[in-house]
C-alpha cells in the first residue's frame, strides 16, 4: 500500500496518482494540506527518502521567503516549518513501509512499485 501525499489542486500531483492506479497500485489518499503530517512524520519519511529537509520543500512558496527561510536554514527550522504549514512540502510524495519517493517528475513514484 502506497500512501499518497496529494494536492488535488497540482497538476504533478494528479498525474502521479493517475500513473500510480494504472499500474494497479493500492493507493491510500492522503490530503496533506488538510491532514498535515506531524514533525515525526516528516522525519521518518526525510529518512526513507535520505534528503536533507530543504530538498522536500517548495522553497519558492510565498510562505518559505514570508517566513524569513533560506536554503541554509536549520533543517529542524525546516522541519518545523513543513509541520505548521504544509503548503511547504513538495508535492507529491509516495510512502510505503520501507520506502519513499517525490514524485518530480511522477514516473520516480514508480520506484514504490
Amino acid at each position: 500500500m502506497i500512501t499518497y501525499w496529494h494536492n488535488p489542486r497540482c497538476s504533478k500531483s494528479r498525474a502521479g496518482l493517475a500513473l500510480l492506479e494504472e499500474r494497479g497500485a493500492g493507493v491510500s489518499v492522503r490530503r496533506y494540506l488538510e491532514d498535515a503530517p506531524t514533525e515525526a512524520e516528516l522525519r521518518a519519511v526525510l529518512a526513507q527518502l535520505n534528503v536533507a529537509p530543504i530538498e522536500m520543500m517548495r522553497a519558492g512558496e510565498a510562505r518559505f521567503k514570508a517566513l524569513g527561510l533560506t536554503r541554509d536554514s536549520d533543517p529542524e527550522a525546516l522541519i518545523a516549518a513543513m509541520a505548521a504549514n504544509p503548503i511547504l512540502i513538495e508535492r507529491p510524495i509516495g510512502v510505503t513501509e520501507g520506502s519513499a519517493a517525490i514524485g518530480r517528475p511522477p514516473e520516480n513514484l514508480l520506484s514504490l512499485l
